[in-house]
């Protein structure tokens, strides 16, 4: 598994790869990554946890200032992947609180995270053997369309 892919073949905007079903884990987690970014999420992380787990493939961390911003994230990310994707999340955890939301794909989670929540529960460093792969996340073109 080649988990060290150059950034710019890495991540493109979501209208790339519209209509696109059959997308691998590393393109959803990428996917998750720019959604979040339209929500102004931060610290965005994507770990390749395959080789050391059944859970899943990838783990996205992302953080986000307070309740609101939080749930903006996770909702932004859940109903992308849905209507631009036709991926449907498997399960959603934690929404209603803001403080940590959990989106549950199959082969890539995403933890949404207030700083001091991300801070103390550290699941990142429970996979420090993990490779990062880049989450620099691209603006979308200009003049392309955006739907909100």
């Amino acid at each position: 598994m080649d988990f060290m892919q150059p950034a710019a073949d890495f991540f493109t905007t979501p209208e790339t790869d519209k209509g696109n079903k059959n997308l691998d884990s590393k393109e959803r987690a990428r996917h998750c990554a720019h959604y979040a970014s339209e929500k102004k999420g931060y610290n965005i992380r994507i770990l390749g946890i395959g080789p050391w787990s059944d859970l899943a493939d990838y783990l996205v961390f992302v953080s986000g200032q307070s309740d609101r911003q939080v749930q903006a994230i996770a909702e932004t990310i859940r109903v992308g992947l849905k209507r631009d994707l036709g991926v449907p999340p498997l399960a959603v955890e934690g929404m209603r609180e803001g403080r940590w939301v959990l989106i549950d794909y199959g082969d890539v989670m995403v933890h949404v995270f207030q700083q001091p929540v991300r801070d103390f529960y550290d699941l990142e460093g429970m996979w420090s053997e993990a490779p990062e792969l880049p989450a620099e996340v691209q603006p979308p073109r200009e003049g392309a369309s955006r739907r909100r």
